[in-house]
């Protein structure tokens, strides 16, 4: 297994080892010996499954009082997947990385709690699985904009498919109460 460090601290890509034969392929997804190894010590409680569309983006979603850390991956079709510093007194705040995870270059992206997290579908289909250190809070679900200038991450669309609560969250600033610290995101 590789591990790629990002600009933003914490945030890391996996390179699994891949073992192929005729038959196909096997590789361990998730090791929790190994990935503390790697940096990745959190224990995760709940195991994610969605489905979208090309040109879907979801995100930038964070729990707030539930953070949840976020092991991702993809087992069918591509995805841009894209992690961004929200938290208050980070050094690194309104920063973002993009990695493209595929389901044949099997590479995972581990987001910490605190930072927001958001896909674009680029291939027909997309599957992702993704691991949660916290489990999802409906009424604790937070967002940023993501199409905010200010972060400008640079999307591979132009027209997004998008949730209606996608559509409306409000662009990254500092004065917005319902961001996290940098102090309560490294506890």
């Amino acid at each position: 297994m590789k591990t790629i460090l990002t600009d933003l601290p914490g945030v890391l890509i996996i390179e699994p080892r891949v073992f192929p034969d005729a038959r196909g392929f096997f590789f361990e997804s998730y090791h929790a010996q190994r990935y503390a190894l790697a940096g990745i010590s959190s224990q995760f409680v709940q195991d994610n499954h969605s489905c979208s569309i090309k040109r879907t983006i979801r995100g930038l979603h964070y729990q707030l009082r539930h953070p949840q850390g976020k092991l991702v991956r993809v087992i069918r079709g591509t995805v841009f997947d894209v992690a961004v510093d929200i938290r208050r007194g980070s050094p690194t705040f309104g920063q973002w990385t993009s990695v493209e995870l595929s389901a044949e270059n099997k590479r995972q992206l581990f987001i910490p709690g605190g930072l927001a997290h958001g896909f674009c579908v680029t291939s027909d289909v997309a599957e992702l699985e993704y691991k949660c250190t916290d489990f999802y809070i409906a009424d604790d679900q937070h967002g940023v904009l993501w199409s905010d200038p200010t972060i400008g991450i640079q999307w591979p669309v132009r027209e997004a498919i998008l949730s209606h609560n996608d559509r409306g969250y409000l662009p990254l600033k500092l004065d917005r109460d319902d961001l996290p610290t940098y102090e309560q995101a490294a506890t």
